[in-house]
């Protein structure tokens, strides 16, 4: 364990996640956040609150007034974005953002970087072919703005790790799980079903994992990752189809779905998309997103295994929380 944890992103879902793990192992944690940022409250009694911006390299010198080389910084903040249309913001924050942190990192001798990565700046495979973290990341092999940037930012931690940086990479598939007040896509599709409110569904699948096992992974990482390695978060691959008829079993519905097939959600996609811009709705269906949900989902976990135990419970597992939470929240 490290004297001290640095935590960008600490009100988001993984990384309120990541402070009730290091909590229980008494970790003395120091969480930027953004000013006027809502969520601040709901971060636990006993985590230091900073202000800043990773934009703004200046501002982040009170976050790391105290780093040395018994300090682990975690790097979770980011924009996620399902959007078609380009935005100069992914880039600034998950590019640039993240370059602040590792020259801060840099200046002050940190002990361990841990960025955390997405999948989706993993070049994809045929169909079939299970992915690994062994790739060479450059935003041209990938698609969408989000995916790039990330695999931009993920190229400048492992070049700062081959010049001295004790840092690591870490790389989730689709997060989802129980206390997500942010509601991401999969939480929106659940609570359409359980509200009875999605007769239909698109095919085609991802792989899911449990945002309480990525955030032991990232903090198992901290403790047991070997310098400048990369490592995948993965969980199992699932269609959409496997999760709702999982949710029916489990809670014993019996209204009846469609699954429509891929060219019908991209066309929907496309002008469901329109839509939610125009009614200045979060995006959750768009062109994007049936993409990925029509890619190979396929990734292997096992150097994380390997290296500190990594292991993620069940699908089924997640899906019953999730929606027990859900419902103790009085959200469906």
């Amino acid at each position: 364990m490290f004297q001290q944890y640095l935590l960008t992103g600490a009100t988001g879902f993984l990384g309120q996640n990541i402070i009730e793990q290091l909590l229980e192992k008494n970790a003395i944690i120091s969480a930027l956040v953004m000013e006027n940022d809502p969520l601040v409250k709901e971060l636990p009694k006993g985590v230091e609150i900073v202000y800043g911006n990773i934009c703004d390299e200046n501002s982040l010198q009170p976050f790391f007034n105290q780093a040395d080389n018994q300090t682990c910084v975690i790097h979770c903040a980011g924009i996620v974005s399902v959007a078609s249309k380009s935005d100069s913001r992914i880039y600034r924050v998950n590019v640039d953002g993240t370059k602040n942190i590792i020259n801060c990192c840099l200046k002050h001798n940190v002990g361990k970087l841990i960025y955390v990565s997405s999948v989706h700046s993993i070049p994809e495979q045929p169909k079939g072919i299970v992915m690994t973290e062994d790739v060479q990341f450059l935003p041209e092999l990938v698609e969408g703005d989000y995916a790039k940037s990330k695999a931009m930012a993920t190229a400048l931690v492992l070049e700062a790790a081959e010049k001295g940086l004790n840092a690591n990479v870490v790389f989730p598939s689709g997060i989802i799980g129980p206390g997500d007040r942010g509601q991401g896509s999969i939480t929106n599709v659940l609570l359409s079903f359980m509200a009875g409110k999605l007769p239909v569904a698109i095919k085609g699948g991802y792989d899911f994992v449990d945002v309480r096992d990525v955030a032991s992974g990232i903090v198992a990482c901290s403790e047991k990752g070997l310098p400048k390695k990369g490592y995948i978060l993965s969980g199992s691959y699932a269609t959409i189809k496997d999760i709702l008829e999982m949710i029916k079993k489990l809670f014993k519905l019996k209204y009846k779905f469609v699954c429509l097939p891929i060219s019908f959600g991209k066309c929907y996609a496309y002008f469901y998309e329109k839509w939610c811009l125009y009614k200045h709705k979060p995006l959750s269906i768009t062109p994007y997103a049936v993409a990925v949900l029509d890619s190979n989902g396929l990734f292997s976990y096992k150097a994380a295994n390997k290296a500190f135990g990594y292991k993620p419970r069940p699908l089924e597992e997640t899906l019953k929380d999730t929606i027990t939470w859900l419902k103790e929240t009085e959200r469906c």
